[in-house]
């Protein structure tokens, strides 16, 4: 595909590097996000331990012809989308630290 326009609705802008050539890609300013509920459901040692519902997605816009959105791992996989990308695998510096992605996952 070519031509495409790509929209980060992640919190962070993403560096694909591909071949030692890094593209930078810009947040958008708009958030994908899944809400989710946590309710407590025991302790230990007295540190609350929960469990966690996921429900919508929020900040996702409906398809646009010729637009790929890249969301989060929890958002791709809470919605079944052609048009929505999670960043793939990661590249980390020597130290350990996430400094891009190899490219994109569907």
């Amino acid at each position: 595909m070519n031509n495409i326009k790509i929209i980060n609705l992640t919190p962070h802008d993403i560096n694909v590097i591909v071949d030692g050539d890094v593209t930078v890609i810009p947040r958008d300013g708009t958030v994908a996000r899944v809400n989710q509920i946590s309710t407590v459901v025991d302790k230990i040692n007295g540190i609350p331990v929960s469990v966690v519902r996921f429900g919508d997605v929020v900040g996702l816009p409906d398809p646009v012809p010729g637009v790929i959105w890249i969301v989060s791992a929890l958002v791709k996989q809470a919605v079944n989308r052609s048009d929505v990308v999670s960043p793939g695998e990661l590249v980390r510096n020597s130290d350990g630290n996430v400094i891009g992605c190899k490219g994109f996952f569907y």
